[in-house]
């Protein structure tokens, strides 16, 4: 008898294979049969008229701090997720000396949103080095397996001190070499890589830029020589491309002389709507020329929600709104009401007052939506605040101003200010059809008062297979290959993210027509009473991790079979 069979599901493989009907059997964690089971199990699961899939491998999350205190990984968790990859982006908690865990909770939360009060009382800080802090995830169980990376930006403000956060300030050569060893150190108790920020985007509390954000080639490339002589791990880079020729050149060189696989964020940007078409071009050719680099993308807008509970809204600068904006939500709402602040704030927001690159964004109305629900990421630009002020003939700054009121102002609105410079997702579906793109950034557990796309996973399958209708979709078995045997064998998990015989047995269970998204909330459930956005999904009708299931119809059993994972993993034999 088999521990667990899931019976006549429309099984999608994870290797791109058409889908096919069928069992899959489960023993100790791992699947044992797929196609036709004869043998009963000790508990079946009916998949007739589902889709039956690997669990999906998010390889760019930041849930560096909230994997010390919290079991769920929501919302990841969520949305079929069964493996995570921490430590993006250069930004982490270890190697941490005890007189630079201010430095790197202040950088976490500039750089990801994350708020420092929920670090400072959630973290144990039981850890110096990177072996503890591994150690100190491993001790908590949790929903999914979690792989981390080693940060630059804390690696250098462990050796270097207060230097290291100047990326003015370069390390000595002794210095360059503790980093190495440290590096290795990490990737022998299990690291799966390096990452690093080369991005003006990337700054502390304080507005500080990000340490790592101009390191030298000789810095990077000694960190390197960590991997090369470790024969393991990948790096991951997030950089502007200022200077493309520079910064391709530095990376190419990285991933040439270390010989390990290297991937780069690359988004569409407004500024320079056609910038990322040269940088995936030269990541390609490189690839022809046996150099392993690929770009992490998304497919659908990176967007900002704005509102008066998340981290920004239109008016949040404005002297007027600012007298306020330390009042509870509901007094913010009542005195919002007032005609005469009222006039007084959009007369402000009108006239530039309190206008500054933190909030540029929300001043194109013509691309800020009513986000809805279900929730539309591919709106029309008719859609937009402008459009709809246009129609009606009101001030758009009033318009948007009573609709941030809305549900007791609770209300969010839908900025897109990446992957969106034609108002549409065309460019986006161009990039993940390159076999050198993979689906990523999601930035789980990261950005938790503006930014909300841990849902990535879901809404792939949703839009890109079923929904979309201003423009063609994606295959099914395309989209469910690129977030599960695609991005874990890219980090070095090849044991999973394919349903076969032997490997893993992490996977979902979905109601194809009914599975979609729920709208972004603001809810207080961090450390401290921090605020977070979390989207629910609809439709996972189970998730399975290491044979265990881990939520049905959306809600989480109990089970917490998900573990630290050191390093790469092998195919099974």
């Amino acid at each position: 008898m088999h521990d667990l069979v899931i019976r006549n599901g429309a099984i999608v493989d994870g290797t791109g294979a058409p889908r096919f009907i069928g069992d899959v059997a489960i023993d100790a964690g791992t699947i044992s049969a797929v196609g036709t089971v004869e043998d009963r199990g000790a508990r079946e699961i009916d998949a007739a008229g589902l889709l039956v899939t690997p669990g999906f491998v998010d390889i760019h999350t930041h849930y560096d701090g909230q994997a010390t205190w919290d079991s769920l990984i929501a919302p990841s968790s969520w949305h079929g997720v069964t493996s995570v990859v921490m430590g993006n982006c250069g930004v982490g908690f270890a190697p941490a000396a005890p007189d630079r865990h201010d430095f790197l909770i202040a950088l976490m939360e500039g750089v990801e949103d994350i708020p420092g009060s929920a670090l400072a009382e959630g973290l144990p800080w039981d850890w110096e080095s990177l072996p503890e802090y591994f150690d100190s995830v491993d001790r908590r169980p949790h929903t999914v397996d979690i792989g981390a990376q080693v940060p630059h930006a804390a690696l250098r403000a462990y050796v270097m001190g207060e230097r290291g956060a100047d990326h003015e300030a370069d390390p000595s050569p002794g210095e360059i070499e503790q980093m190495a060893r440290l590096t290795k150190e990490g990737l022998m108790a299990g690291a799966l890589g390096f990452a690093t920020s080369r991005t003006v985007n990337h700054r502390s509390r304080d507005g500080a830029k990000i340490g790592s954000l101009t390191a030298s080639t000789e810095e990077l490339l000694g960190i390197g020589q960590a991997l090369k002589e470790a024969k393991r791990g990948v790096f991951q880079f997030v950089s502007d491309f200022r200077d493309i020729d520079f910064e391709f050149g530095l990376m190419r060189r990285i991933a040439e002389e270390c010989g390990r696989p290297l991937s780069v964020s690359l988004l569409q940007a407004d500024q320079a709507p056609d910038k990322w078409r040269s940088i995936l071009s030269m990541i390609e050719q490189a690839a022809a020329e046996g150099v392993d680099m690929k770009a992490q993308v998304c497919a659908r807008p990176v967007g900002l929600l704005l509102g008066l509970q998340g981290s920004l809204n239109p008016f949040m600068l404005t002297p007027a709104y600012r007298s306020i904006a330390k009042l509870s939500l509901a007094e913010r709402v009542a005195r919002m009401r007032d005609p005469e602040l009222r006039a007084r704030i959009i007369d402000e927001y009108s006239e530039g007052i309190g206008a500054s690159p933190a909030v540029a964004a929300s001043r194109s109305l013509d691309k800020i939506f009513n986000l809805g629900d279900p929730p539309n990421y591919e709106p029309d630009p008719s859609e937009s605040i402008a459009a709809q002020a246009r129609r009606d003939g009101v001030d758009p700054a009033g318009l948007i101003y009573d609709l941030l009121l809305d549900n007791e102002g609770r209300a969010l609105l839908y900025q897109p200010f990446g992957n969106y410079a034609e108002f549409n997702l065309d460019a986006a579906r161009e990039m993940v059809l390159s076999d050198r793109t993979l689906f990523g950034l999601s930035d789980g557990g990261a950005h938790v008062g503006a930014i909300c796309d841990a849902s990535f996973p879901t809404y792939n399958i949703a839009h890109w297979c079923r929904d979309r209708s201003r423009g063609a979709g994606l295959p099914l078995e395309f989209v469910v290959k690129g977030q599960t045997s695609d991005t874990a064998r890219h980090v070095g998990w090849f044991d999973r993210g394919v349903l076969a015989p032997g490997y893993k047995a992490d996977l979902n269970v979905i109601d194809f027509d009914a599975l979609g998204l729920y709208p972004p909330q603001i809810v207080h459930d961090l450390p401290a009473g921090g605020r977070r956005l979390l989207q629910r999904a609809k439709g996972y009708r189970y998730t399975i991790k290491a044979g265990a299931v881990t939520f049905e119809n959306g809600e989480h059993t109990g089970e917490l079979p998900g573990r630290l994972v050191r390093g790469a993993q092998p195919t099974p034999a």
